[in-house]
């Protein structure tokens, strides 16, 4: 039992004195880390700072400073590793992760699907920051562009973070893309109105309104013959383009187009139906061209219309039992 202990406590001496030799190593390992991390830091500022106003390069500086950032600090774990283990070599690593590809690739494609993709969108810049665009359900401002997700700032205050691997295959809305954009609204005119006059007052409305540009100029044109009015699509274009300066926009070309065809005598009418009654005791009942519902009648004669009193008492003479004195 003694000699059992004696072995026990002989290796545990060992393994201390074998770290307090290491000791040194590991600390100027630790120390030979922190400077290439920094340093991979420094790196990455350095190209941003670089690239930062031009636009053409600033997503390239930031795929090169995360690139360049990674390789330094790859570096510094190798020449970190040979000082604590002197017998270690880079191309035991390599070997290594060359036996586990497979697992690694398996285990981490959605996360190397989403870093391939992030460098993509970095280098082709379909949309950059501070751009403004439309995912699916979700619309904001582009806060930050990383290798793995995209950042968007939402108008209401939210953050929504969006994989690069669904940005980069499906359809996004880039709302400020150009200096200029145009926005439109439908305006349903009475079918009494004149047209060409509302045009004539929309368009004065609009051109009333500083925020909307005088080139391209501001159009209105006839849409649709709804069932209760006539709608006339009002486009005018703005700069910049940004939600905010549409909404402002939008809110006074409106405003403007209700009070100019309100003080004009235009009517806004509301949706309307009409109800025809078929008068079920006619004598041209079941005769098309003679009905009154809208069709042209044949010989020119139009029915004259019934009351519905009398009608009602039309069908009570018709289904009441007659008398040998003709009386009901």
């Amino acid at each position: 039992m003694r000699a059992e202990i004696s072995a026990v406590w002989d290796k545990i001496q060992s393994m201390i004195n074998d770290f307090i030799v290491l000791l040194p190593n590991m600390v100027l390992a630790l120390i030979v880390f922190a400077i290439f991390f920094f340093v991979g830091r420094a790196i990455k500022k350095l190209v941003r700072r670089v690239t930062r106003h031009h636009r053409q390069a600033r997503n390239l500086g930031l795929v090169l400073g995360r690139l360049a950032q990674g390789i330094t600090v790859l570096v510094g774990l190798f020449v970190a590793l040979s000082i604590v283990i002197p017998t270690f070599r880079a191309g035991d690593l390599v070997q290594l992760l060359g036996i586990s590809g497979v697992a690694i690739g398996f285990a981490f494609r959605d996360i190397l699907q989403n870093f391939l993709a992030g460098i993509l969108i970095l280098l082709t810049e379909p949309f950059r920051i501070n751009d403004q665009i439309v995912f699916k359900n979700f619309e904001g401002t582009v806060e930050n562009i990383e290798t793995r997700a995209t950042t968007i700032r939402t108008y209401d205050g939210r953050r929504i973070v969006i994989p690069n691997a669904e940005l980069f295959t499906n359809s996004v809305t880039v709302n400020t893309a150009f200096e200029n954009r145009r926005l439109e609204y439908d305006i349903g005119i009475g079918y009494g109105d004149d047209i060409d006059r509302a045009k004539q007052l929309i368009l004065e409305a609009m051109h009333s309104v500083d925020e909307v540009l005088k080139d391209p100029a501001p159009d209105a044109l006839v849409l649709e013959l709804a069932g209760s009015s006539v709608n006339i699509r009002a486009r005018w274009w703005i700069n910049p383009p940004r939600w905010a300066d549409a909404l402002d926009s939008r809110d006074k070309v409106l405003s403007a187009i209700k009070k100019k065809l309100i003080a004009n005598g235009i009517d806004l009418p509301f949706p309307t139906q009409q109800i025809l009654f078929h008068d079920q005791t006619e004598e041209t009942d079941g005769v098309r061209s003679l009905q009154r519902e809208g069709w042209p009648a044949g010989n020119g004669a139009v029915p004259k219309p019934r009351s519905i009193g009398g009608s009602l008492r039309k069908l009570i003479e018709l289904r009441s039992p007659q008398n040998d004195n003709g009386q009901s």
